[in-house]
C-alpha cells in the first residue's frame, strides 16, 4: 500500500483507480479492502492525519447476525428472528428492503473478510439486543467483537492510527476492554485474573519502551489495526492523508467519474473508474447542519471524532441527493460527562455501560426527581434527557460503596485518586444529601424523596416508577453479584455522597443519504446516481434512529461496504475526461 502522510504529493493529476473511496473511518477501510481483495486499484482519502474515525474511538462491536460466530454460541438464533426483532424495533422508520439486503450480505461479508485477509472476529459471550423484551430478541450470538490486535504489526503505518479516547486508557496509554477491566480489578482476589492482569500489565510496559503508548488494541482501536494491517497487505491500495474532497464530477450521462482533490501540498482530479464511495462519518461536525438537525446541543458534547465535517454529503446534494427522511432521530446518543483536560481540551466522556445502570446510583433532574430508567440503552436514555424537564444538565448520584465499586465516569472504580476530580469540578461530594443537593443547586428535598423512594425499590426488588431491571439487557448491565433481589437497584446510603453532572451528546450521524441496498446514492426523484455510494454514517441508517442492538453502525458499515465493492466493481469502467 501506497501511504502519502502529507497530502497529495506524489499523487499525479489524471490518476486512474477502481474505486475512490472518501474516509478512512472503520466504513472506508471496510470499503478499500473488500475492493482490493477482488484486485480493485483503490484510493483512500482522508481529511485528518489519523485513519479509524470514530470507530477508533469506540467499542468496535459489530452487530452482525447469522455468522458462523454467532451459530457457535446460539446455534438456534435465525434470520427470520432477527427480522422479526428489526421489523418491531425500527418498523417504517428505515426501508424493510434495506434491513433484508444487510441480514442477507452479512454472514458472506464476515466470512469473506476472515477467510482473505488477517482481520478476525469472536462473538460476544452474551451481548443481549437492547430492546430485549421484543419479539426475535435473543441474548447472544449477533455482537461481534475483534479479537486484541497487535499493533506492532503495523510498522511505521502505527502512529497513523488514531490513538483511543485517553481517559479509556489507564496507566499512560494501555488499553483495556470489559474483560481486562474485570480482571484488573479481581487480580487479587482470583489466580486467573492476576495472570491476566500481569501479562498485559507486562505487555504494556515493555511497549513504552519504544512506543508512545501500548499496541495491545483492543475495542474499536483492534477492528481499525486489522483493517489497517490487512489494506496495507494490498498493493492495489493508495492512502491519502490531509486530505480534502473538493468536487465530485458527472460525465455526460450524469454518472460520476471523477473527484477533485486538494491538500497543502497540491492538488489532484483522480478518475474513479468504478465510482466513489462516501463513508466520511456524517454530520456531527458540520456547524450549519447540527443547528438545523440538533438544536440546542453544543458540538463541545458530542465525543465523535473531528473529521465529521459533513462535506462529502454536501458533494452529493449538490448533485441532487436526497436526505434519508423518517427516523426516530437524526443522531444516535449517549449521556456524557465533560472535564477540561490539562492541555486545555475538553474530554467527552460517555456512560455506556459501567456505571448509572448500577445498584446504587440513580440519575435526577435540577428537582431531584428521577426522570428515566437509567438503565435502558444510552441512546434512550440520552433521548429522555432531552425529553424531560429540567434534565439538562443531569445528575448522576451514588453513595460512597457504589463509586469505589464501579467508579463514576472518568473516575476509576477504588475509590480513590479523587483529589484532582473534586478540584476542577467533575465531581461533587458532600457528606450528606441536602449538602450535594445544595452544591449541585438542586432541590433537597427532590433528591431526598428520590433516595428514599430508591432505597424502598431495592429492598423490593422492583421499580414501581419506571421498571429499571425488568429486561435481560438492563440486568445484563447491572451487577447480579451485588447480592441484591435486583442487579440494578441498590441502597444509597453509604456517605459521602458523589455526583456528576450529565448531558446528552450525539455519538453518531442516523440521518445521511438515501441509498438503495446496493448501497448508492438515491436522487430525489427516487433513481440512482449512477457511481456514487454512501456507507457508514454518510449513509441514511438502516435502523431508522433506532439504536435496537451493540455495533448497529458498524456492523451495517461492514456488510454494505461488501455491497458496494460487490456492485461497483460488477459495473462497467467509466473514465471522465480531462476538462
Amino acid at each position: 500500500m501506497q501511504v502519502l502522510k502529507n497530502g497529495l504529493d506524489g499523487l499525479k493529476d489524471g490518476t486512474e483507480f477502481d474505486l475512490v473511496v472518501i474516509g478512512a473511518g472503520g466504513a472506508g477501510l471496510s470499503a478499500a479492502l473488500f475492493a482490493a481483495i477482488d484486485g480493485a486499484k483503490v484510493l483512500v482519502v482522508e481529511r485528518t492525519e489519523f485513519v479509524g474515525g470514530t470507530t477508533a474511538w469506540s467499542a468496535g462491536t459489530t452487530w452482525v447476525p447469522g455468522t458462523h460466530h454467532g451459530s457457535a454460541v446460539n446455534p438456534n438464533d435465525t434470520l427470520a428472528d432477527v427480522t422479526t426483532y428489526l421489523n418491531h424495533a425500527v418498523g417504517s422508520q428505515a426501508p424493510a428492503a434495506l434491513r433484508d439486503a444487510f441480514l442477507k450480505g452479512g454472514p458472506e461479508a464476515v466470512a469473506k473478510i476472515e477467510a482473505q485477509t488477517p482481520v478476525r472476529f469472536r462473538p460476544y459471550p452474551k451481548h443481549p439486543d437492547y430492546i430485549s423484551d421484543l419479539p426475535g430478541a435473543t441474548l447472544n450470538g449477533r455482537a461481534l467483537e475483534p479479537v486484541p490486535f497487535d499493533g506492532r504489526l503495523l510498522g511505521e503505518l502505527f502512529p497513523l492510527l488514531r490513538p483511543p479516547i485517553p481517559e479509556f486508557t489507564v496507566l499512560g496509554g494501555m488499553m483495556v476492554d470489559r474483560t481486562d477491566i474485570n480482571h484488573l480489578l479481581a487480580m487479587t482476589q482470583s489466580w486467573p485474573s492476576l495472570k491476566h492482569s500481569l501479562s498485559i500489565l507486562w505487555r504494556h510496559l515493555r511497549d513504552r519502551l519504544s512506543h508512545a503508548r501500548g499496541t495491545r488494541l483492543v475495542m474499536g482501536n483492534a477492528l481499525v489495526g486489522h483493517l489497517l494491517y490487512a489494506l496495507s497487505k494490498q498493493g492495489t491500495a493508495t492512502l491519502a492523508l490531509k486530505t480534502s474532497v473538493d468536487a465530485l464530477e458527472r460525465d455526460a450521462s450524469g454518472r460520476v467519474v471523477a473527484v477533485r482533490l486538494s491538500s497543502a501540498t497540491g492538488k489532484a482530479r483522480v478518475l474513479a473508474k468504478h465510482g466513489v464511495v462516501l463513508a466520511s462519518g456524517g454530520f456531527n461536525r458540520d456547524p450549519v447542519l447540527r443547528a438545523e438537525k440538533l438544536p440546542g446541543i453544543p458540538a463541545e458534547w458530542c465525543p465523535a471524532a473531528p473529521g465529521h465535517t459533513g462535506e462529502a454529503q454536501a458533494l452529493a446534494r449538490g448533485l441532487g441527493a436526497a436526505e434519508g427522511q423518517g427516523a426516530q432521530s437524526p443522531a444516535f446518543w449517549a449521556p456524557v460527562s465533560l472535564r477540561k483536560r490539562a492541555d486545555g481540551s475538553t474530554a467527552v466522556f460517555p456512560h455506556f455501560v459501567m456505571d448509572r445502570a448500577k445498584p446504587g446510583m440513580i440519575t435526577v433532574n435540577q428537582a431531584g426527581a428521577r426522570f428515566v430508567n437509567e438503565s435502558t440503552s444510552y441512546h434512550l436514555f440520552a433521548l429522555g434527557m432531552q425529553s424531560a424537564q429540567q434534565a439538562i444538565p443531569a445528575y448522576l448520584v451514588a453513595d460512597a460503596k457504589a463509586l469505589r465499586q464501579y467508579g463514576m465516569g472518568m473516575v476509576r472504580p477504588g475509590g480513590k485518586g479523587l483529589a484532582p476530580f473534586l478540584a476542577d469540578g467533575y465531581l461533587t461530594e458532600a457528606a450528606s444529601l441536602q449538602e450535594l443537593a445544595n452544591k449541585l443547586g438542586i432541590s433537597p428535598e427532590g433528591l431526598a424523596q428520590s433516595v428514599a423512594r430508591n432505597n424502598a425499590f431495592a429492598q423490593t426488588g422492583v421499580d414501581t416508577q419506571f421498571q429499571r431491571g425488568v429486561t435481560a439487557y438492563q440486568q445484563n448491565i447491572g451487577d447480579a453479584a451485588a447480592g441484591g433481589r435486583n442487579p440494578n437497584l441498590g441502597q444509597i446510603s453509604e456517605g459521602p455522597y458523589y455526583a456528576v453532572k450529565l448531558y446528552p451528546g450525539d455519538i453518531g450521524a442516523a440521518q445521511g443519504l438515501q441509498t438503495n441496498e446496493h448501497a448508492q446514492v438515491l436522487h430525489a426523484q427516487g433513481q440512482a446516481i449512477e457511481g456514487l455510494y454512501a456507507v457508514g454514517n454518510d449513509m441514511n441508517s438502516i435502523m431508522g434512529g433506532v439504536y435496537p442492538a451493540p455495533g448497529i453502525t458498524i456492523g451495517p458499515g461492514l456488510v454494505f461496504a461488501h455491497l458496494v465493492a460487490r456492485h461497483a466493481l460488477s459495473s462497467p469502467a467509466k473514465l471522465g475526461s480531462n476538462p
